[in-house]
Order: C-alpha cells, then structure tokens, then sequence
C-alpha cells in the first residue's frame, strides 16, 4: 500500500512539475505586441506603383480564408466539432491554390485578409503570404504562440494574422493593439487582436486613403467584441475629421443589422456572434454588407448544403465607409465554402 501511494505521489508531483513548466513557458514566450507598431512592406514591385486619385473607383475584397484549413470537408473542436487540426497536407495546398486563384480571377486593386498562416503546425509550415500577394503587401501578427496546449492533441505552433496586399502604392502601414480580454493563464496562448492600418496617398490632395484590415473578437464572453468595436469607431471617426477617406473591413464576428432575420440562430447553445448595432456607427458612415449569400458557417461539421436543419450561417463579414465614400455594389460570393468557412465579401467603390 505504501508502494502505491508512493508512486501515485511521484506520478502526481510529474504532472504538477509538467504543468508548472509549461505554464512557465508560455509565460516567458507570450506575444506582447507593442500599441503601435510600424510594419515594413514585402512584394515591392520592381517600378513604383500607380497613385490613386480622387473620383476614381476600386474594386476590394475582404476575405477570412481560415488559414487555408478550414474548407467544406472541415469541422472545429470550438465551434463544437471535433477537429483542432486542419486538413492533411495536400488538402491545405488545395485549399491555399483555390483561394488564390479566386483572388487572382476577381482582378481586385485592394484585398484584406484574415487568418493567414506565416508559420503555423496547423498548416505545415507554410507561409501563405506569397501565394496571395497581387502587389506591395503586409502582414500584421494577431496569434503568435509556441505551443498552443489544447485540444488533444494540441494545436501547437501559430503564426498567424491580417494581410493587406494592393496594386496602389501604400505609403505605411502600422499594427494597432486591440483590448484583450483574456489574463493569465489564458492570455498565454490566445489571439492578440489588432487592426492593421494602411495609407495610401492620393494624387494631388492631402488627403489618404485608410484603409483597416480588422478580425475581432470570437470566443469571448461579448465585453471584448465591444471594447475593440468601440476603438475602432473612434480611430474611423478620427481620421474621417482630418478629411481622409476610411474603409474598414473584415471579419467583424458580429452580425450585421438585418442578417439574422435572413439566417436566424438554430442552437444558442453553440457559437453565436455578437450584434452591430447601427448606433454604434460614428455620424455618415454606413455598414456595407449583403445578405443574399451567407458570409461564415458554423464550423460544427463538415459543410453540407442539403443538410438546413444543422447548418449554421452568418453575415458577420463587410465593411464600414466614410460619407466621402459612394459604394457602387457590394457581393458575398457564393463559393458554397469550399476552400474557407468564410465567403468573400467583393465591394466596388468610388472615392467621393
């Protein structure tokens, strides 16, 4: 009997010393991004890059492409799946190969991105960036972790955040730290929310284009989607007072007014978004999304279209503009979720 206890204290003491070394591990190595941070460009082109112009139009597309792991075949442990890894190998290679080719075939000047792999187990390594490129282009970190302990088994190293890539020349770009809703221990292994801000000049004026890459809160108790909603208001507004033209857009994982007429929740016990509430809006802008085609699904199980009853879909991807931006058209494509559990939301605009 005390042989036993003996080796059942032992086993105890290994797992204490286990636990306590990797919590001190992940203490050590948290991603703790500075407020601001200036980011350098990659993608140069060889000779400098066209200059926008007032009046002119443009053609954007925002896009969270699930890190190339999260096609129709896929389900996620957090959303009430089973799976915490992404595809085999050759499958996240077929899902990276068809959304670039979607991007490639929409010939858009501007597209932002969300959930783009520069070094992640998940996605074998592979950085994703020069397969989506179309011009000078940056990427801002958002989840940058060692050793993510959980499920069984872990998900393991990430890299990974927001990417804007643009055939105008954009002057800077900078990371602004969102509010994090998570202390330790969970902060440790968590997303550290930004927005990714870019400038891009406008020939003869003063003025700039702004543009605000953004992925917000997901798996939060919802204080964390209003804190960072609210920041982002408030750096819209701003720059909308200095005379610049603002668009933001992304994955703003809250459902835009309207949509859940159109796509109601089927289990509040299972993942559901926040609410953007028109309110909220600073004065003249405008919420620009189309619900004629879901933009998320639940990633609860692998897709399947026939199967309404435990489908789950959202309108929680768009875009918010400045007054002094006229929106032409605005398209959720349908790409039944093929190569993402996100569509991508296409927008045409004119610069007032």
């Amino acid at each position: 009997m005390k042989k036993l206890l003996k080796t059942l204290l032992i086993l105890l003491l290994a797992v204490v010393l286990a636990v306590g070394g990797l919590f001190g591990f992940l203490t050590a190595t948290e991603f703790k991004p500075a407020p601001v941070e200036t980011l350098s460009f990659f993608d140069l082109p060889e000779q400098p890059a066209p200059i926008l112009q007032a009046g002119q139009n443009l053609h954007l597309l925002s896009w969270n492409i699930g890190y190339a792991g999260l096609g129709a075949e896929s389900d996620f442990f957090m959303d009430g799946g089973e799976n915490s890894m992404s595809a085999d190998k050759d499958t996240v290679k077929r899902y990276l190969s068809g959304i670039a080719g979607q991007i490639m075939l929409g010939d858009y000047d501007l597209v932002i991105l969300q959930e783009v792999d520069t070094n992640s187990k998940r996605t074998y390594s592979i950085d994703e960036t020069p397969f989506l490129s179309i011009g000078q282009s940056v990427h801002a970190l958002n989840y940058s972790c060692p050793f993510v302990p959980i499920p069984v088994p872990p998900i393991g190293k990430v890299h990974s955040g927001l990417m804007t890539t643009s055939e105008y020349q954009m002057d800077s770009a900078v990371r602004l730290a969102l509010p994090c809703p998570f202390s330790w221990p969970l902060s440790t292994a968590n997303l550290k929310r930004c927005l990714l801000v870019t400038r891009l000049p406008i020939q003869g004026s003063a003025r700039e284009l702004v543009l605000v890459n953004l992925h917000l809160e997901a798996y939060d108790d919802g204080a964390g989607k209003i804190a960072q909603t609210e920041q982002l208001m408030g750096l819209l507004e701003e720059e909308y007072r200095k005379g610049n033209y603002v668009i933001a857009g992304g994955d703003f994982n809250q459902t835009f007014p309207g949509s859940l007429e159109r796509y109601p929740i089927l289990d509040p016990e299972l993942w559901t978004p926040g609410v953007l509430e028109d309110d909220a809006l600073p004065e003249g802008f405008s919420y620009v999304y189309d619900v004629s085609n879901p933009s998320c699904r639940l990633l609860n199980q692998p897709y399947d279209p026939s199967d309404a009853e435990n489908t789950q879909h959202y309108v929680i991807d768009g875009y918010i503009v400045s007054p002094n931006v006229t929106v032409n058209t605005v398209e959720t494509l349908d790409l039944s979720f093929e190569n993402s559990d996100h569509n991508p939301v296409s927008l045409s605009i004119t610069l007032g």
